[in-house]
């Protein structure tokens, strides 16, 4: 059995520690927060201060990977995450009645809770766990390196003390100090890629009445302006956030942080203000985040591992901006892989940065590619002329066969070639199309004029 480090306790280093121990190695994991998510989800979610960890408060919703690595290695976890109100929702609910079956359709299924609650159930099972040992607020300082070509991580130093580890997993975020103590310690740096992701994401929280509707009825998730996106994520327990994101570059962001205008702003777009128009209790402030950026940093370069006895899992790995909702289900399946190959890892890094670049960083390049164009498209407001690419979007709507495609590539389960590239789909496209000679991409969203008066001169 391996004695492992795991630094970070957000979900990924979580998610890690949980599978490799319920394995049966021994397992230290190093969070600097005294704080963990406990038994109280909701004063967590609103009065637990955060700043390194911006996006615990911006709206999530899990992805087909999340309930599958839960079911396969912690079934009591997603238990308790129904439990303690978190939500299925097929894509094929949209309809109603759902098509005849399909292998794979039983995995385009969407969670729906707030972060919390999965952190707050994972720290339960730890904590549960006895081959698992957290220790809160003890920040790792540095690592133990030996020398060597390349050198190898035999530990991590808290303070005065080296505590040492056949694998050290560095769980510690974007943020993380890792590659730069490794160019400290000598170590050929670390391959990192980054592009700025040029939007600002607003989100504003809400509670259901509990004497009104659990919801609007059949309302599509999100609407778009030429130069802003908004959208409704339905969550745990009555909860829902309305969210925003606009260009960084657009003058009228820093205005939406006034909730007054946010919820004006937000009632121009037929998506959130079916929502709105429920009469909800607002729960938070508005909440901005910006300076995002899609980050890959792999600890191999052409030459191979620029350091052994350490890998990267979570977003200490791959970070994606949170428009397609991709990090926790990306985390926990290195989550899964490491457990699974942890001693072979630990021996030897290669085959875990190979899996890495086969199995992850393609949905890396989708983001980046996805950004790039969205960012553009918002910060010149211009309408979209692409008629078959919007016909294939608002066809998923009405054609379940179009639908699994599109569910297919949310759930990070196929590539947009490989879902609409099928003959199937395409053929359904062009009888959508045929059947609506007229079509042409719009927006059900505000007119720039109209988005302009809202705001405060």
């Amino acid at each position: 059995m391996a004695r492992v480090a795991v630094m970070g306790g957000g979900i990924s280093g979580l998610g890690t520690a949980l599978m490799l121990g319920r394995r049966g190695h021994q397992v230290t994991l190093f969070e600097q927060d005294v704080r963990q998510a406990g038994e109280d989800p909701e004063h967590d979610f609103y009065r637990w201060h955060r700043p390194r960890v911006p996006q615990a408060v911006q709206p999530h919703s899990f992805l087909a990977p999340v309930r599958t690595v839960l079911h396969a290695e912690a079934p009591d976890v997603y238990a308790d995450l129904l439990a303690r109100g978190a939500e299925e929702y097929h894509d094929f609910d949209w309809f109603g009645e759902h098509p005849p079956h399909r292998a794979g359709d039983e995995d385009l299924v969407t969670l729906r809770t707030r972060r919390i609650v999965l952190e707050a159930a994972l720290t339960a099972a730890v904590r549960r766990e006895p081959t698992v040992e957290v220790r809160r607020g003890r920040r790792v300082s540095a690592l133990a390196v030996r020398d060597g070509r390349p050198p190898r991580v035999t530990g991590v130093r808290v303070g005065e003390e080296t505590y040492g580890a056949d694998l050290v997993v560095d769980a510690c975020g974007r943020r993380s100090p890792v590659p730069a103590w490794l160019v400290a310690a000598g170590a050929r740096p670390p391959v990192v890629e980054s592009h700025r992701a040029g939007i600002a994401y607003l989100c504003r929280w809400y509670r259901l009445r509990p004497d009104g509707p659990r919801g609007p009825g059949r309302i599509r998730p999100g609407s778009a302006a030429p130069f802003a996106l908004a959208g409704v994520f339905p969550s745990d327990n009555g909860t829902f956030a309305v969210n925003v994101v606009l260009s960084t570059a657009d003058r009228t962001r820093g205005a939406l942080t006034d909730p007054a205008v946010f919820e004006a702003a937000a009632r121009r777009f037929p998506a959130t203000a079916a929502w709105l128009d429920l009469d909800p209790e607002p729960r938070s402030p508005v909440l901005a985040m910006a300076g995002l950026d899609n980050r890959w940093t792999s600890l191999a370069d052409d030459d191979g591992p620029v350091v052994t006895g350490l890998v990267n899992a979570g977003d200490s790995l791959i970070h994606t901006n949170p428009t397609l909702g991709h990090g926790v289900a990306l985390g926990l399946l290195a989550a899964q892989h490491l457990a699974t190959h942890v001693e072979e890892i630990a021996a030897d890094p290669t085959g875990y940065h190979a899996w890495t670049r086969r199995a992850l960083r393609r949905w890396f390049d989708a983001q980046v590619a996805s950004d790039r164009t969205g960012a553009q498209r918002l910060a010149d407001s211009e309408p979209s002329t692409d008629v078959r690419a919007a016909a294939q979007a608002a066809c998923a709507f009405d054609d379940p066969v179009v639908m699994r495609a599109r569910a297919q590539v949310r759930h990070l389960l196929r590539t947009p070639d490989e879902a609409f590239g099928s003959e199937e789909v395409q053929e359904r496209v062009s009888a959508w199309l045929a059947a609506r000679p007229d079509f042409t991409p719009t927006h059900d969203g505000p007119t720039r004029d109209q988005w302009d008066a809202l705001i405060p001169a």
